[in-house]
């Protein structure tokens, strides 16, 4: 795993924060993803002028007051959209979303969807703390059944959404996930997903320490994280565990945690392949309650899907450049007053 720099940065992270007090509760894991968003931006070999941050709203959306570049802390749900415009207009720029699960996944899932399918050649980081934490503390629609919270003192019966299923429901061209609480996964996540031509959807799990504290547990603690966490890496076999005693692999397309040495060899593992739709539809299903079919697994990490399509604004910058050259400009009066013509007699 690599965050070699890109290029020779003209800024460092330094000239990124801004004279607005950071205002998050202290130990929010937005405090880590700022400093690595700090930390990846200035070896990404775009000046700080053609950077803008677009949020929607919640604790994670006022992340474009902490970044000295552009930006627009704009509406609930609806920063996708306004990013998507931005893109369409100004393709050059290097354009990143910040939303959180309820932002993005609630009230601007059909925006997220939409920014998915179309491919608009963006950056969306996906804060998904399973809590609505700006509003105190109701469920959110990553948040797990039966949780007691505010809005429900009985305890959630909604079922809740699988962020990277969704993603790859929507044809997203990368989808990848990190943690707040792992600065060097993160930092490389971050790179990869800016590298990508096309929308990168990375879901970074954060703790709100305040309304949910200790979501993710057990995939941060160095207790229990070589054992709960599989940290994916392209070409190699799935292995993890404190000892790297224990692997993944595939009978048929149902994983199965196995010792290695046992009755397999590293040779029987399953070997990641970021290119692979099939099996990455199996590895973000990794996520879902183990106790359903009695089986347990670890929680993947980083990149799970990977794949070349054409961006939108690529091919409607194309499309109208072809118009033009083929019909010349149009006639906005025209098409304003359409081929559809009625006359009314009295």
């Amino acid at each position: 795993m690599s965050t070699e720099t890109l290029s020779s940065p003209a800024f460092t992270s330094k000239d990124l924060a801004t004279d607005q007090e950071v205002r998050w509760c202290p130990g929010c894991g937005d405090y880590s993803i700022l400093a690595q968003v700090q930390r990846v931006i200035p070896a990404i070999g775009v000046p700080r002028e053609n950077i803008a941050i677009i949020s929607g709203i919640g604790c994670s959306s006022r992340f474009p007051y902490y970044m000295n570049t552009y930006g627009m802390h704009s509406i609930h749900g609806r920063a996708t959209a306004i990013a998507s415009g931005l893109k369409a207009a100004r393709p050059e720029l290097s354009v990143w979303i910040v939303s959180g699960d309820g932002d993005s996944l609630s009230i601007g899932g059909n925006h997220t969807i939409h920014l998915l399918r179309r491919n608009f050649d963006v950056n969306m980081l996906v804060f998904n703390n399973q809590i609505y934490g700006l509003t105190k503390g109701q469920y959110s629609p990553t948040s797990e059944q039966n949780k007691i919270t505010k809005s429900s003192p009985l305890g959630s019966i909604d079922h809740p959404f699988n962020p990277l299923a969704l993603a790859m429901g929507a044809d997203a061209s990368f989808v990848g996930r990190s943690m707040d609480r792992d600065p060097k996964h993160l930092q490389y996540m971050l790179t990869r997903a800016n590298a990508h031509k096309g929308s990168s959807f990375l879901e970074i799990y954060q703790n709100c320490n305040i309304f949910n504290d200790g979501a993710f547990e057990i995939f941060t603690e160095k207790a229990t994280k070589p054992e709960e966490t599989l940290f994916l890496e392209q070409g190699k076999p799935m292995i993890f565990g404190a000892s790297q005693d224990k692997g993944i692999r595939l009978n048929g397309f149902t994983p199965e945690v196995v010792e290695i040495g046992k009755d397999y060899s590293v040779d029987d593992l399953w070997v990641h392949d970021e290119r692979d739709f099939y099996k990455a539809q199996v590895l973000v299903r990794m996520f879902d309650d183990p106790n359903k079919e009695g089986k347990h697994y670890p929680r993947p990490f980083g990149v799970f899907f990977e794949t070349d399509r054409p961006c939108y604004e690529d091919v409607m910058t194309m499309q109208i450049e072809e118009t033009i050259a083929t019909k010349g400009k149009g006639d906005l009066d025209k098409m304003l007053r359409g081929r559809e013509v009625w006359e009314i007699k009295s």
